[in-house]
């Protein structure tokens, strides 16, 4: 079953603020503007970058998106 990138990544919450990927994953949890049923590498890379703070490196956000699409086959 094929699935959002949000939905993925809500997978990946923590309690570890020191793991960047649970980090991450929480501060999207948090975003309610956030893409939510956006399988598209684009419109979510363009919306990283245009409209968030809480992503330090788009460099995390591509380690993420390949283990995505991994999981998402």
């Amino acid at each position: 079953m094929r699935r959002s990138f949000y939905h993925y990544i809500l997978t990946q919450r923590g309690h570890n603020p020191n793991d960047p990927v649970e980090a991450f994953a929480g501060a999207v949890s948090k975003d309610i503007m956030f893409p939510k049923q956006s399988e598209d590498y684009h419109e979510i890379t363009d919306y990283l970058e245009l409209s968030v703070d809480y992503l330090d490196s788009m460099d995390l956000f591509d380690q993420v998106w390949d283990k995505y699409l991994e999981n998402n086959k």
